[in-house]
């Protein structure tokens, strides 16, 4: 993935940056909230899944990009049968992001998955499509929304202290090398992060672990909570 890979010196730099301006504008722990212009303003600095459980391989591997099994595994989600547990409040979750394994044929992202992992000492509960955001220049007060297309059911998911629930995003695909290209015609575009927010649940900054978010036509599909890794 040439595209992707020679940008990764600039996403360093373009992070690093970025987490200043997300805590510079927001409160810590507090909600994420929409902007006047329709954008999501994270509820955290920005997060990657270089942070997740060591031990995970770097995208472009055959592997899916998850943790090694079961003995560094957090406690693990359910899907909510009904019962009393609140929705996970705004900046109780700390949001990773990484390359999906499986993914679309091209030189952009493709697409990622997104886990949220709760921080808080109460199972809570996660449900719905999330709503996707470009951080322009990696600060979410330049973030591009993206149009989102829902697909799944969404059921309530109940998240333990510290167990993990996820969603995949899959993007339009940039295609070719070097700078690459749209297959509609339009140029592509790279995000140094993405903001993601959840219904209820407040608005979260990532980065991926290696490379930049490549995509076209700034138009997302999305996956709903789930108490599943996707691949």
């Amino acid at each position: 993935m040439r595209y992707v890979n020679g940008m990764r010196g600039v996403a360093v730099a373009v992070v690093v940056t970025s987490a200043a301006l997300a805590m510079a504008g927001c409160q810590p722990g507090g909600g994420g909230a929409d902007t006047a212009d329709g954008g999501i303003t994270p509820s955290g600095a920005v997060s990657s899944a270089a942070s997740s459980t060591p031990g995970a391989p770097r995208p472009g591997s055959s592997a899916s990009g998850s943790s090694s099994p079961a003995a560094s595994a957090p406690p693990s989600s359910a899907p909510a049968p009904g019962g009393s547990a609140a929705t996970c409040s705004a900046g109780s979750l700390k949001a990773t992001a990484r390359q999906a394994a499986v993914r679309p044929a091209g030189t952009g992202t493709g697409a990622a998955v997104v886990a949220f992992t709760n921080m808080s000492g109460r199972t809570c509960v996660l449900t719905g499509h999330p709503a996707v955001a470009g951080a322009g220049n990696g600060s979410p007060k330049m973030n591009v929304p993206l149009t989102v297309k829902p697909t799944g059911a969404a059921a309530p998911v109940k998240v333990a202290p510290g167990g993990r629930a996820w969603v995949k995003l899959t993007f339009v695909q940039v295609q070719g090398e070097a700078d690459g290209y749209c297959v509609s015609g339009s140029a592509p575009v790279v995000y140094p992060t993405m903001v993601v927010r959840l219904p209820g649940s407040g608005a979260y900054q990532v980065a991926l672990d290696d490379g930049q978010f490549a995509e076209c036509d700034d138009t997302v599909t999305v996956t709903a909570v789930s108490a599943v890794r996707p691949s």
